[in-house]
């Protein structure tokens, strides 16, 4: 569907009519046992059958929330001209879109003013520092002077600032600053997307307390402006990796764990000195595993002052030792980054096979890191020129060279995604099953449950869901599916009150919220 200059559609689909759907079939037993059938013509087809147990005795923490990092789109969609820039802020932000409540702000570093443009579109995020004329080298910026400073910049994502701001309510909103790489002139390349050696670190030695008070002050002054509080900051993205090289086109920074160490031991005196109450978070290593290296050769020091875990779930090996790291440290954990495309898939945005892999992705991250949080990726992606070279990263398909009249279309991932983040909010608390394609939920103060269940495969599934009731009494279900052809339909309500059976269709996430008859 693409969005010109109309009004944004009701998020959830109304063009699906229960007694015509053969895609899935939900009953309680209750409901069984008083003789009433379901009210739907479903074909008989072979499907196999799964009891899911939950352990309702262990719920987990309350979950945070769902979000998304604003690197790169915002830079560039919080430019497009209205009504498209607040159709957009509306689906992502909006109670009728996907309700997230998570932002991550990329306070840019920035390239030189005369640098030649190279970084990816939406990538030259710029930097809020000001270059007096005739200047050059590294000891020209005085962080003390008003004129080291340009708050007018980065007016793009600082739109998406006020948006959220506008969109999410206070008790929910949760915001977080953090930074690819320090800004050139801080940097042994002279750019922001790396050392020519990737496996160099890119920060002048001795430069840690200056770019300390640089994302500090960026932090407080945004703050200020906007009438935001961001909680955390991130002082730096995949450090222990071999991305950050200077040809690269994005921003980036290779950091060892000892290097890591100095400057988190620096933030935090920078953070101290300025009376700000912001927590560190860290250090938003790619995948669990280079997390374990980083985490292992950080100083005592530097563990002690990050209060935030931020771990990206690029790979799916190690999870739960992360979960496990949280635990005995006693740290928060946030999944802080992650999208996928599956390998040769070109875009296109009806392909139920990306939305499937970000359902899957998100169930194995919650079920095995258990993190109080989960942000993805960049939700906005520039649509691909090239299709063979394509892919299906992000949830909305938008072209970022056309500012005035840009064109956005929304995928299969962006319906799969609000399978989860409609229904799954925030104070709600995860519970263990047995089932490894499900996540399973509860609202501690309704005692409302909510079940998401994948089916990744060709085969339907008939779920036998087992719910206590002895605290929930009557319970009536609804069901929300997204498959092939249907974007998050929601099926007739029925009884559900000692259990139910759910029939998943192949290549389809369903999600059913069982709440307490009034």
């Amino acid at each position: 569907m693409k969005y010109r200059d109309r009004k944004m559609p009701t998020m959830i689909s109304r063009s699906l009519r229960v007694f015509s759907l053969p895609y899935m079939v939900l009953m309680g037993a209750c409901f069984l046992q008083s003789g009433a059938h379901a009210e739907i013509n479903a074909e008989k087809s072979m499907d196999v059958s799964a009891v899911v147990n939950v352990d309702w005795r262990h719920p987990g923490p309350p979950f945070e929330g769902w979000g998304t990092a604003l690197a790169w789109f915002a830079h560039v969609t919080g430019r497009f001209a209205e009504p498209h820039r607040s159709q957009l802020a509306d689906l992502l932000y909006g109670r009728d879109g996907l309700a997230l409540n998570i932002a991550r702000y990329n306070i840019g570093g920035g390239n030189a003013p005369e640098t030649p443009s190279y970084l990816r579109p939406g990538g030259d995020v710029p930097g809020f520092w000001r270059k007096p004329g005739g200047q050059s080298g590294t000891d020209w910026w005085n962080p003390d002077s008003d004129d080291a400073w340009d708050w007018t910049a980065d007016a793009g994502q600082r739109w998406w600032l006020d948006a959220i701001k506008n969109r999410v309510t206070p008790q929910e909103l949760i915001l977080e600053a953090f930074s690819n790489s320090p800004p050139y002139f801080m940097t042994r390349s002279g750019l922001v997307s790396g050392n020519v050696n990737a496996l160099e670190e890119n920060l002048i030695p001795g430069f840690e307390t200056k770019f300390s008070t640089y994302l500090a002050r960026v932090t407080a002054e945004l703050e200020r402006r906007h009438g935001i509080r961001f909680r955390t900051l991130s002082p730096m993205n995949e450090p222990n990796t071999p991305y950050w090289f200077a040809k690269n086109k994005q921003e980036g920074a290779h950091w060892s764990p000892e290097a890591q160490s100095r400057m988190f031991v620096a933030l935090a005196q920078v953070l101290n000195k300025y009376g700000m109450h912001t927590e560190i978070s860290g250090p938003d290593e790619t995948n669990p595993q280079t997390f374990f290296v980083d985490w292992a050769g950080l100083s005592v020091d530097a563990k002690a002052v990050i209060r935030q875990l931020n771990v990206h779930s690029y790979e799916w090996i190690g999870k739960s030792g992360v979960r496990d790291i949280a635990e005995t440290s006693g740290k928060r954990l946030w999944m802080s980054e992650v999208d996928l495309s599956p390998s040769n898939v070109r875009e296109d945005i009806n392909d139920m096979r990306p939305a499937i892999a970000l359902a899957q992705q998100i169930v194995a991250d919650i079920n095995s890191m258990n993190p109080r949080a989960w942000v993805l990726w960049q939700a906005i992606e520039n649509r691909s020129s090239d299709l063979q070279s394509s892919s299906n990263w992000g949830l909305i398909k938008a072209d970022f060279s056309n500012l005035e009249r840009p064109e956005y279309q929304l995928t299969k991932k962006f319906w799969a995604f609000a399978n989860f983040t409609k229904f799954l909010r925030p104070g709600y608390r995860f519970l263990k099953s047995d089932y490894a394609d499900a996540l399973v939920a509860e609202n501690p103060a309704t005692n409302e449950v909510v079940i998401v269940a994948v089916n990744p495969g060709p085969v339907s599934r008939t779920l036998e869901i087992r719910l206590p009731n002895a605290k929930r009494g009557k319970l009536i279900c609804k069901t929300f599916i997204t498959q092939a052809k249907d974007n998050l339909a929601n099926l007739k309500p029925a009884s559900c009150s000692a259990g139910l059976a759910v029939l998943s269709q192949a290549m389809s996430v369903v999600t059913v919220v069982a709440t307490s008859q009034k």
